[in-house]
Formats: structure tokens, sequence, C-alpha cells
């Protein structure tokens, strides 16, 4: 988790999706990059206040689930969710 740590907007305390363990779940708080990612992972259903779970981690890649369904992030994806 290099160049990455917990970090506080508006008085709550934020991360990178990366930094939660296996099995942790967790609330999305921000999604961050560009128009076109943040809208690539809205219609994933990344949206701010969704409930998103790390299933497992992979090669530094992440399974999630998100509304249901697993889904398989790039950690450079998974770094622009913020819970």
């Amino acid at each position: 988790m290099l160049g990455y740590a917990n970090f506080r907007e508006g008085g709550i305390t934020i991360m990178p999706l990366t930094m939660l363990t296996n099995g942790q779940e967790s609330t999305v708080k921000k999604i961050t990059g560009k128009d076109e990612v943040r809208t690539f992972l809205k219609n994933l259903g990344f949206v701010e206040g969704g409930t998103v779970s790390v299933v497992n981690e992979i090669g530094g890649n992440l399974i999630v689930k998100v509304k249901g369904t697993r889904i398989a992030l790039s950690r450079n994806m998974a770094n622009r969710i913020m819970v």
C-alpha cells in the first residue's frame, strides 16, 4: 500500500478500497479520477453511499462484491474507490 494511507475529509476518515482485508465490508464515500473512470465505476455499481466488500485479493488485484455481484478490479481501479 505504498503511498496510500487513511486521511480525513470533512471530519470523516476515508481510505482506498485496496486497504480493506478479505471479508471486510465498507461504505463507498467517494470515487476519484477522470469523469470517464467515475462513470465506468458508477455503471458497475460503485456509488457513494453504496456497500462494497472484498471477497479476495489475487496478485494485488481485488475481487469485490457490490450490489450482490462479484467484480474483479485492478489495483489501480480499486485505488480510485474511497471507503
